[in-house]
């Protein structure tokens, strides 16, 4: 499997800055992360932008589209931030032969105790087994882009439907 890793941003990506107080979504993790963790896998990474998901536009989402479907390879793994995460994938329906898995973390991947590496093992296993599409993994499972939502008050992801 060739792999491309499209960055949006989002909280996997952020880092605290103690002068600012604040985060601030730094340069994409996902690529040292694989590595360190020894993923016996090709893949490229591309940092389409650098943006908390709740800032996300309709022109960022069709520029992650763009490159969705200009990138030679069939599977396409998108780290995003999780607030934005449903609608991203929605605008991505319709690919061609692509199978497309957004994936991030509700803890920054710079963390000790992190959900990062989990998701991401998670998404890049479920890329190898699904059929053309759109999906999402986060929290342990596999969600299609048309039967997930995000539960802000449980801070997960569930089904629409049981």
């Amino acid at each position: 499997m060739r792999l491309h890793i499209i960055t949006t941003g989002g909280t996997i990506d952020k880092v605290y800055f103690d002068a600012k107080s604040d985060y601030q979504v730094g340069d994409p993790v996902i690529g040292d992360l694989l590595r360190d963790l020894g993923a016996a896998l090709s893949f490229t990474v591309e940092s389409a932008m650098r943006k908390d998901s709740l800032d996300l536009t309709d022109a960022d989402r069709a520029l992650i589209r763009e490159r969705a479907e200009a990138c030679e390879e069939r599977h396409v793994l998108i780290t995003h931030g999780t607030d934005g995460m449903v609608a991203t994938g929605q605008a991505l329906k319709g690919l061609a032969d692509k199978i497309i898995v957004l994936t991030g973390a509700l803890q920054p991947a710079a963390f000790q105790r992190t959900d990062a590496d989990f998701n991401i093992g998670c998404a890049v296993g479920a890329l190898q087994c699904l059929p053309a599409g759109v999906y999402i993994a986060m929290n342990g499972r596999v969600f299609d882009i048309d039967n997930v939502v995000k539960n802000r008050e449980a801070n997960r992801f569930e089904a629409l439907e049981a």
